[in-house]
């Protein structure tokens, strides 16, 4: 570690934030290692179960509340943010109409932790080259460390009422990333000032109720969990609220208010791929393996697999308005190797034929049954 004065240190800081600009990275904040005051809160949530069959989330938790335990050596954890949104993808128009497929906006580009890592490394290759061999390490969304708590101690922004970072000038469409480094440089102030108010927006939109209350997830009961981390059966009761999602969910984002200042990104790595932002849910679902291994390389939504992919897709297809086509779709997944895709297959034939019986009776009643007796019955 070089040995460096105060004044070389907070020249460096303001250095590193300009540096980390010119890489792309919308903001960066710095912050020390200590996480303790989030060990309650975090266990308590383990506790509870409300990270379903995510076990990794449990296991190395002295590191996850002192995050230099995974770089030796290290002093200060520079945190990045960098935008996702991409341009030109009307995300309500999507969600309204369900015949197309809904991914996550964050995922319709190239997987963001090679392209962060990659940056994050850059940055720290620039530090070496400013003051001379560095210890760093960078992370996204890897290893055990508390990314938001960090962003949020780092000054990025403050942790809404959907666990996610919100920042006053760019909503929350952010990636985030870390820079561990074995230099004492000045901290930011934190994100101590939340600016939520009594908004509940992101809480009352949440189509399947998975925040039992402001700051906790219930990830068992959110989408991006079900179609991302879930391997099994998604459970019965959540299936007809999922919609037309079939990776990941941005509901309580797209409602929050903060998000009106949110950029598009300047990264066209970001931007849509294999046309997912508007492709119909019939023509992913014909996809056999190999083309989703081909249509997806180096996308995040290879995590669920084929057989994921299908059956999230088998649900959103149950969720829609049908036809023959879905139908016999559906019915050729019958015999499908999976029986994960059976079974999900089977209940959107279920589904959607319990839907045109409906609309039957709901079109014979009026002849053939008086309307006091069809108000009843119906």
């Amino acid at each position: 570690m070089p040995n460096l004065s105060p004044q070389a240190l907070s020249q460096l800081a303001i250095n590193i934030k300009k540096w980390a600009l010119e890489l792309g990275f919308q903001q960066c904040g710095i912050t020390d290692c200590d996480l303790s005051i989030e060990k309650e809160h975090y266990e308590q949530w383990i506790q509870a179960g409300y990270h379903g069959e995510m076990n990794y989330l449990n296991n190395h938790l002295d590191k996850r509340f002192s995050a230099g335990s995974l770089l030796p050596g290290t002093e200060r954890i520079i945190c990045v943010r960098m935008d996702y949104l991409p341009p030109e993808t009307s995300a309500a128009d999507t969600l309204d109409d369900g015949e197309n497929a809904y991914i996550s906006r964050y995922t319709l580009g190239r997987d963001y932790h090679k392209l962060i890592r990659k940056r994050l490394t850059l940055l720290g290759k620039r530090i070496n080259e400013e003051v001379g061999e560095t210890v760093f390490r960078a992370f996204v969304d890897s290893a055990p460390i508390l990314e938001r708590p960090l962003a949020e101690k780092a000054g990025i922004g403050w942790r809404g009422k959907h666990t996610l970072v919100i920042n006053k000038e760019a909503g929350s469409l952010f990636f985030l990333g870390e820079l561990l480094i074995d230099l004492p440089l000045p901290i930011d102030k934190p994100a101590d000032e939340n600016h939520c108010g009594k908004c509940t927006a992101c809480i009352d939109v949440c189509p399947t109720q998975a925040f039992p209350q402001p700051n906790v997830l219930n990830a068992t009961r959110c989408i991006s969990y079900l179609t991302i981390e879930l391997k099994g059966s998604i459970p019965l009761e959540l299936r007809p609220k999922m919609g037309n999602r079939i990776f990941g969910c941005d509901d309580c984002q797209l409602i929050c208010p903060w998000n009106k200042f949110a950029d598009f990104t300047q990264e066209t790595d970001f931007h849509p791929r294999q046309k997912l932002d508007r492709s119909e849910l019939i023509t992913l679902f014909n996809w056999d393996e190999a083309t989703f291994l081909k249509k997806t390389e180096g996308s995040a939504i290879r995590r669920t697999g084929h057989i994921g992919w299908l059956r999230n897709i088998a649900i959103a297809l149950g969720n829609s308005k049908g036809g023959t086509e879905v139908i016999n779709a559906l019915r050729e997944k019958l015999n499908h190797d999976s029986e994960i895709v059976q079974e999900h297959a089977l209940w959107a034939i279920k589904q959607l034929t319990a839907k045109e019986e409906r609309r039957i009776a709901e079109d014979i009643l009026p002849i053939h049954i008086h309307p006091r007796r069809a108000k009843i019955r119906f």
